[in-house]
């Protein structure tokens, strides 16, 4: 497979779904965003740790190359719900 075909297996395969408007993948149940800069910057092996990662903040957690600011992240939040 090709690392980019591995990338979306391995979030296609952890619940994680495209969302046009902010150009990130999300999963609410796990409630983890990432931003496509950072998923395309790092190995498939991250990326599926970042998945796994304990996530029991009750928060949303983004994986960004760059942390948001604040008012972005509460933007996104608030548009995935």
């Amino acid at each position: 497979m090709t690392t980019l075909a591995t990338k979306q297996h391995i979030l296609d395969t952890g619940g994680y779904v495209y969302d046009i408007d902010h150009e990130v993948y999300f999963n609410r149940s796990a409630k983890k965003i990432f931003s496509v800069e950072f998923l395309e910057k790092h190995e498939p092996a991250e990326i599926e740790q970042s998945i796994h990662e304990d996530g029991d903040t009750g928060n949303w957690r983004f994986y960004f190359n760059v942390p948001p600011p604040e008012s972005v992240k509460r933007e996104i939040a608030s548009a995935l719900g």
